[in-house]
């Protein structure tokens, strides 16, 4: 019964209204047209080059201490000292310059290996050297302004450790 009562509603819709279906049909049309246009790039695609042929193999770079598993290494290892060495003068409850000078500097040293592992991931050397070479410069820059604002704030402040307990309390 449902559907017989449904077809013929349908029918008186579809047959009331052709204006109204004309102007649906016609505003479609425009957006479709709309959708359909010329796709531009913005950003046009890098430069690409192919160096020998299928057959040679692919170069070996030379083995360094620097990068590699060493420099993962050294990566966790400093990832990981920052665990204690957050933890430590909140729960010793003493305020130590020394140790606040470590924390300061180990966070200022994972940040620069991370931003420069991100650099290096996404900004490949063979592709665009120019600004390869500028995100590193301007993260050494970076680095160097930040270390230098935090030995300013640990010399002439009250330091990182008791900012933060300051903070918290607040």
């Amino acid at each position: 019964m449902a559907s017989i009562a449904r077809s013929s509603l349908l029918r008186q819709v579809a047959s009331a209204r052709p204006g109204f279906q004309q102007g649906v049909i016609a505003n479609a049309t425009r957006a479709t047209a709309f959708h359909t246009t010329a796709r531009r790039d913005l950003l046009p695609p890098l430069p690409q080059r192919v160096e020998g042929t299928v057959n040679d193999a692919a170069p070996i770079p030379e083995p360094s201490p620097s990068h590699g598993s060493y420099h993962w290494t050294f990566d966790r290892l400093v990832a990981g000292s920052l665990v204690p060495l957050t933890v430590a003068p909140f729960a010793a409850g003493s305020l130590n310059p020394t140790l606040d000078a470590i924390l300061c500097a180990t966070i200022l040293i994972h940040s620069h290996t991370g931003f420069q592992n991100i650099i290096i991931d996404y900004i490949p050397q063979y592709r665009t050297p120019r600004a390869r070479k500028f995100f590193m410069w301007g993260l050494n820059a970076a680095t160097a302004v930040v270390g230098l604002a935090l030995y300013e704030f640990e010399t002439t402040d009250v330091g990182i450790t008791e900012t933060i307990k300051r903070i918290w309390k607040a």
